[in-house]
C-alpha cells in the first residue's frame, strides 16, 4: 500500500545523549588550531622535495653541501651568554636576548662557496609555525637575502662557518628549535631536531630598539639580574623587612614561566609585547578564573597548604605549579608580587616589588574610605565596610606604551593579588604611573584602582539614631602614606612615594585632584571644622608577649573648658584592615583646662590580646570622643605591630666559590608556652637551593639549632633567607649577607 501523501505524525524526541559532550575544536570556525603552546612543536621534515621524484627517485645527494655538526656556543663562559647576560641561567641550552647579535657555528661536509652553496638557519616556535605570523623565521647568511632577523657569515676557516644572527627586537619571546636548511636543486635537506639546539629568546632591556630598553645601567642591573630582594611590609612608622629569593636563574624557572604563559593559553603571537605579557601573567599568577600559580587565602587556616609567610621565596612555588599541575596554596599580597616579580626579570622585562602604606581599597569609584561612628562617637564596625590595608604589595614593570600619549611610558604598576576584576578578570594593569601621579587615570589598565589606593581621604561620619549622616573629619593625607622599594644596588629601602603624588596641600595635587574628578573619581569636597580638642595618640615598639601602656594626648586649644567622654576600642587586626576580634574597650571621661594638655594612660596586658591574635600581630586602636561643650567629635587612629623573636644564622667556611661552607640556624622559644607544628626554611641565591626543616614541638625557653652544608656556586654578595611558622607563631624570619670571592 502506498504512503505517498500521508500526512507526518510527531513523536517524542529521542533522549539527551549521556556523558561528557564532545571536545570542540576549531573545525568550522578556522582553518588550523590556535597556537597557544610554546612546549608543543611540529615536525619539521628532514626533506623537502620541490616536485615528485621521478621514477628512479632521488640522485644520489653527496656532491651538494651537507651539515655535520650545528656549535650553538651555548656554555655559560662563552661569548653568547656573557654578552647576552645570561651566564647566571641554570640552563644548559643557549639563552639570548632579542635585538642582539649572537654566533653559531655550522660544520658542513666540505668548503662553503657562498656563489653556489645556498643555506639558511630556521627557527620554529608553537605547534603551527608560519612565516607571517613570526613564528617561523628564515636567516639568510648573504646581504641580498634578508628577513625579520639579520644574518651574516662572520668568519670561514676550511669547512666551518660562523654566522651571526640578530633576532627583531620585537620577535616572539619563548623556546625555539633551530634548523639548519640546504638548498639542493631537488628539494631543502634539514639537520634533524635536536633538543641541545633549542634556543631561548627573552626581551632585553639592553637594546634601544627593545619595549623594554632601560638606559641607566645600575637601575637595570637591579631590576632584572639582582635574585635577593626585599619586600616592605609593617606600618609606615613602624617599617620591617621581608627577604625575599626571587631565583631567577635557578633551574627550571625560565621554563616554568613559559609554562605558566601556556596555561593562560595566551597567543604565540602576542608573547613578543610586554605590555600583553604583563596584563596576563597578572591574572595567571592568581588561581581564582584560570587555576594560575597561586591560591589566596587571608583566613589563619592554612591546612593543606603553606602559610603565607613561610615561604622565602619563588623557587619552590614555581616547580611545584610545573610539577603538580595545581596551584599552590597559599598566598597573599607580598608572595604575589614575589613570584610576579621573579617572573618578569626571568623573561628580561626590568621589574620591582612596590609597597604602598595605608592601601586604601576602594570598590565603587569614589576615592574615600568611610569610617562609621554611632552618636555617642564610637566606631559603628556593622556599617563600615570599606578597609585600609596596613600595607599592599604590588609590582612595577618597566616599559614604553606605544598605546598611550608620549610620556606616559617608563614604570608601569601590575598586580596579581586578586582584588577587584578588570575585563572580568581578577588581574591589574599595567598602569603608567606617570598617568596616576598626573590623574590622567583615562589611560589603560586599571589606573583609576591604582590611583585610589595611593589618593584616597578617610572619612568620618557620625550616624544618628534616625539614620541621617553627619560629616565630622576628613583626613586627607593618611591613604598613600609612603610607598617603598629596594635601593640600588643596596640592601636599603628607597622611597618613591613622590613617583605616585605630588606633596600633599600643594596646587599640583589640587589640579591632579580635579583632573581625576573630570574622569569620574568621586570625592569629599566638604571638611568641617577642626574641633578645638585634639587627640594624639604614640608610636610605640612592642614585642610579642609584652605589657604595654598607651598614652592618649588630649591638647585643649580653646580658651575654655573642655570635657571629652572618650571610647578607646583595641582590637586585633589582619594586615588588611579586617578586625579579627575585640579585646578592648575603655570610656575614659577627660578634664582639660584652657590650652592645657592631659595624658590619660591606658594599660594593656599581654593575656588581652596573645589568644586573639592573627599573624602579622596587629593591634589596631580607634580613640574618638565627643566633646561636652561643642558636641565636636574627636577622632584618632594607631595601628601597633607587634614584633615577634628572629631567627640568628651564622656561616663558617672559607667564602669561595665550589668550596664547601657551612650554615648555623638558631632559634629560642620566648614563650611561656610551647611551639607545635613548626616549620622553618631555608635558602640563598647563588648559595643553597630551598631546604626545609620540620619540628613537631619546641619547648618553652628551649632552643632549635639546625646545621646546613651548603657550595657557593657564584662570587658576590648575597643572602642567606630564613623563616620559622607554626600556627601560634607566624612571620618569624632571619637573614645574613655572605660574601663570596672566588
Amino acid at each position: 500500500m502506498s504512503t505517498q501523501g500521508a500526512a507526518a505524525t510527531p513523536s517524542e524526541p529521542p533522549p539527551a545523549p549521556t556523558g561528557p559532550p564532545p571536545k570542540v575544536t576549531h573545525r568550522g570556525r578556522t582553518a588550523a588550531p590556535a597556537d597557544f603552546s610554546n612546549s608543543e612543536s611540529s615536525d619539521i621534515p628532514e626533506f623537502e622535495l620541490f616536485g615528485a621524484p621521478g621514477p628512479r627517485g632521488l640522485p644520489p645527494l653527496t656532491e651538494f653541501l651537507d651539515i655535520w655538526d650545528v656549535d650553538m656556543i651555548r656554555e655559560r663562559t662563552d661569548s653568547n651568554k656573557r654578552l647576552h647576560n645570561t651566564m647566571l641561567y641554570n640552563n644548559d641550552n643557549l639563552i639570548v636576548r632579542r635585538g642582539q647579535e649572537f654566533k653559531i657555528k655550522i660544520t658542513f661536509n666540505r668548503s662553503y662557496k657562498p656563489a653556489e652553496d645556498k643555506f639558511a638557519a630556521e627557527f620554529v616556535i608553537g605547534s603551527s609555525p608560519h612565516y607571517s605570523k613570526g613564528t617561523y623565521i628564515p636567516v639568510f647568511p648573504t646581504s641580498e637575502r634578508q628577513s625579520a632577523w639579520a644574518g651574516r657569515v662572520v668568519e670561514t676557516s676550511d669547512n666551518i662557518v660562523t654566522m651571526a644572527i640578530t633576532p627583531a627586537a620585537t620577535c616572539i619571546v619563548g623556546k625555539y628549535h633551530m634548523y639548519i636548511a640546504v638548498v639542493t636543486p631537488y628539494g631543502i635537506r634539514r639537520t634533524r631536531r635536536d633538543k641541545s639546539r633549542d634556543l631561548y629568546i627573552l626581551f632585553n632591556p639592553w637594546a634601544a630598539d627593545d619595549a623594554v630598553y632601560m638606559d641607566d645601567e645600575e637601575e637595570r642591573d637591579e631590576c632584572v639580574m639582582a635574585e635577593a630582594g626585599i619586600i616592605y611590609h609593617g606600618f609606615h612608622d613602624d617599617v620591617a623587612e621581608r627577604n625575599w629569593n626571587y631565583g631567577q636563574f635557578n633551574y627550571g624557572i625560565l621554563d616554568a614561566c613559559l609554562y605558566v604563559m601556556d596555561r593562560s593559553e595566551m597567543p604565540i603571537t602576542n608573547r613578543g609585547d610586554p605590555i600583553k605579557v604583563a596584563r596576563k601573567a597578572s591574572a595567571m599568577l592568581d588561581a581564582r578564573d584560570d587555576d594560575g600559580v597561586l591560591r589566596g587565602n587571608w583566613s589563619g587556616d592554612y591546612t593543606n597548604g603553606v602559610a603565607p609567610t613561610s615561604w622565602t621565596g619563588s623557587t619552590d612555588i614555581l616547580l611545584s605549579y610545573v610539577r603538580t599541575k595545581q596551584p599552590v596554596s597559599y598566598a597573599q599580597c607580598w608572595v604575589y608580587a614575589g613570584v610576579f616579580n621573579t617572573f618578569l626579570r626571568c623573561l628580561g622585562i626590568p621589574s620591582r616589588v612596590v609597597t604602598n602604606f595605608n592601601s586604601a581599597h576602594d570598590n565603587d569609584g569614589n576615592l574615600r574610605s568611610d569610617i562609621i561612628l554611632d552618636d555617642n562617637g564610637r566606631v559603628d564596625r556593622g556599617r563600615t565596610r570599606d578597609t585600609i590595608w596596613n600595607y599592599h604589595c604590588w609590582n612595577e614593570c618597566y616599559m614604553s606604551r606605544p598605546d598611550l600619549p608620549p610620556g606616559f611610558g617608563g614604570w608601569q604598576v601590575v598586580d596579581a593579588t586578586p582584588q577587584e576584576t578588570s575585563d572580568g578578570l581578577y588581574r591589574c594593569g599595567p598602569a603608567s604611573v606617570q598617568a596616576i601621579k598626573h590623574g590622567q587615570i583615562c589611560f589603560p589598565y586599571d589606573a583609576p584602582f591604582v590611583f585610589a589606593e595611593v589618593n584616597s581621604d578617610v572619612v568620618f561620619y557620625s550616624r544618628r539614631k534616625d539614620g541621617t549622616m553627619d560629616l565630622v573629619k576628613v583626613n586627607t593625607s593618611h591613604i598613600g602614606r609612603m610607598v617603598l622599594t629596594k635601593s640600588i644596588g643596596e640592601f636599603t629601602r628607597r622611597d618613591i612615594t613622590e613617583q605616585y603624588k605630588f606633596p600633599e596641600g600643594t596646587a599640583e595635587e589640587r589640579t591632579v585632584l580635579e583632573k581625576a574628578e573630570e574622569y569620574g573619581c568621586k570625592r569629599e569636597k566638604s571638611s568641617p571644622p577642626p574641633a578645638d580638642v585634639e587627640l594624639v595618640l604614640p608610636t610605640l615598639e612592642v614585642s610579642v608577649g609584652d605589657d604595654f601602656e598607651m598614652t592618649l594626648q588630649f591638647v585643649n586649644n580653646s580658651d575654655e573648658n573642655r570635657t571629652v567622654d572618650a571610647y578607646v576600642s583595641g582590637s586585633v587586626m589582619y594586615y588588611t584592615g579586617v578586625t579579627s576580634s575585640d579585646f578592648l574597650f575603655r570610656t575614659p571621661s577627660v578634664a582639660i583646662g584652657p590650652r592645657a594638655t592631659v595624658k590619660e594612660v591606658v594599660m594593656i596586658e599581654s593575656k588581652q590580646y596573645l589568644k586573639h591574635l592573627v599573624e602579622q600581630a596587629n593591634l589596631n586602636f580607634i580613640v574618638t570622643g565627643k566633646v561636652k561643650e561643642t558636641n565636636q567629635i574627636v577622632t584618632s587612629m594607631k595601628v601597633v605591630t607587634l614584633h615577634n623573636p628572629q631567627l640568628t644564622i651564622e656561616v663558617t667556611g672559607s667564602h669561595r666559590v665550589n668550596e664547601e661552607m657551612v650554615a648555623v640556624l638558631e632559634f629560642k622559644n620566648p614563650f611561656n608556652f610551647s611551639l607545635e607544628d613548626v616549620y622553618i626554611r631555608m635558602e640563598g641565591p647563588g648559595l643553597m637551593r630551598p631546604k626545609m626543616k620540620y619540628f613537631s614541638l619546641i619547648l618553652e625557653g628551649s632552643y632549635v639549632h639546625w646545621t646546613e652544608y651548603f657550595t657557593p656556586e657564584r662570587t658576590g654578595t648575597t643572602r642567606l633567607i630564613a623563616t620559622l611558622d607554626c600556627p601560634a607563631l607566624r612571620q618569624v624570619s632571619g637573614q645574613l649577607s655572605v660574601t663570596i670571592k672566588a
